[in-house]
Parts: C-alpha cells; sequence; structure tokens
C-alpha cells in the first residue's frame, strides 16, 4: 500500500464549517507532515482521516500534498 503523507497549511472556519469538518486548529501544527490513513470522497469535497488522529476528519484543502523520495524538504507555512 502506498503511503500518502501532507502537511498542515492552516484552516478558515469556512473550510471546517464546509462538510462539518472537525476543527484542525489548536489540534494541527501548520507546516508538520501527516500521514492520510485514508480518504473520504465528497460530491465537492474531500476529508482526510490523519493516523495521528483516526477519529478525526479534516478538510483535504488545509493541506498540501508531499511526495516522499522527491528531496523531502519542510514546508513553512507562513
Amino acid at each position: 500500500m502506498k503511503r500518502e503523507f501532507v502537511i498542515y497549511v492552516g484552516s478558515s472556519d469556512e473550510q471546517v464549517q464546509w462538510g462539518s469538518n472537525d476543527d484542525p486548529n489548536g489540534i494541527l501544527v501548520k507546516g508538520k507532515k501527516y500521514e492520510v490513513l485514508r480518504e473520504e470522497v465528497h460530491a465537492w469535497h474531500t476529508k482526510y482521516i490523519l493516523k495521528d488522529f483516526p477519529d478525526k476528519k479534516f478538510n483535504s484543502s488545509s493541506f498540501k500534498p508531499v511526495r516522499i523520495g522527491e528531496g523531502w524538504q519542510e514546508y513553512h507555512a507562513e
């Protein structure tokens, strides 16, 4: 199974409210890499369930994809 990683880039109230996502603010750290346990695809959005937080569903638009093996460099959120 291919492992997928993402970097949390921040989340707005609208991103949290769209599709009743869990609020990552105060839980996730901007610029930190997380492993995606699974994706939940809907008609207008996708939710990520992260390995470190298997009981939470976060809006995928709050993340940047990471390609492992292509010179991983830490992303610095502004």
